[in-house]
């Protein structure tokens, strides 16, 4: 395996020291990240939301605006490796994740660019990030024979030197953990009817939702990043639907604004 790189603890701050604030949100496929970055992005003006780069993943043509500027040569010629990746995982899953993560980082730090500076306590919510692209999706590939030694070592080495090119940038204050059962996941993927997801077994579910709670709910998951271990987590039980329900919105945004204050 590649040399392990650790990243140090990022030094205690003062709570409202108007320091932009980096919170990723994570879960298991379909339980809720996109309609919860949604939520939070639509709560107050000091946050900003980084939503996953699908776009960049799957057969999408976008007519016009900033998006189709984003998109790749391999997006805009039809390229899928989402889909790829999900018909084939042993020949494509390499390729789904470096280009996941690549494409990741990307909008990421192109968001920290933009972000509100003068704000008092501003905040910029990642949809997913580089930590569970690695220990999560790519982990959960090698294990299950996706990827072979060496594809999974050369994983490893890229992803530890794009990090410390671009970690520091990226490093969280927090974690949102939107937790819930793969059953709830697979029923979610069916009503969503992404044509690429149609097919996964619920032993996959079952798999990245077992390491979600390892890392993120039991803590026992190790990663290279020491400074993981300590992050603070917030924990949102989402196995009942809150897309539409303004309670449960209200109050899902009051369990943020406290997280945002205790760290």
């Amino acid at each position: 395996a590649p040399p392990q790189a650790v990243m140090a603890t990022p030094p205690k701050r003062s709570r409202h020291d108007g320091r932009l604030k980096k919170v990723a949100v994570e879960g298991n496929i379909a339980a809720g990240k996109s309609t919860f970055v949604n939520i939070l992005k639509q709560a107050s003006e000091e946050w900003e939301v980084v939503p996953e780069p699908v776009a960049r993943w799957c057969n999408v043509q976008q007519s016009s605006g900033v998006d189709c500027e984003e998109l790749s040569t391999s997006q805009r010629s039809g390229g899928n490796v989402l889909r790829m990746m999900y018909e084939k995982p042993e020949r494509w899953a390499f390729t789904f994740q470096t280009y996941a993560c690549l494409s990741r980082i990307r909008a990421q730090l192109k968001a920290l660019q933009g972000s509100p500076q003068r704000a008092q306590d501003p905040a910029l919510f990642f949809e997913r990030s580089v930590y569970s692209d690695r220990y999560i999706f790519a982990a959960n590939l090698y294990e299950s024979d996706c990827m072979n030694e060496t594809e999974w070592t050369i994983y490893q080495d890229w992803h530890d030197w794009i990090n410390k090119q671009f970690g520091s940038r990226l490093a969280l204050d927090g974690i949102i953990y939107l937790r819930a059962t793969p059953e709830k996941c697979l029923n979610r993927i069916y009503l969503r009817g992404r044509d690429e997801e149609q097919e996964i077994p619920i032993e996959y579910l079952e798999k990245l939702h077992y390491k979600h709670e390892s890392w993120l709910q039991h803590r026992t998951l190790r990663t290279d990043f020491d400074y993981l271990q300590e992050i603070p987590i917030l924990t949102l039980d989402v196995n009942e639907d809150f897309k539409g329900q303004k309670d449960r919105y209200d109050h899902m945004i009051e369990k943020v604004k406290f997280h945002k204050q205790y760290k």
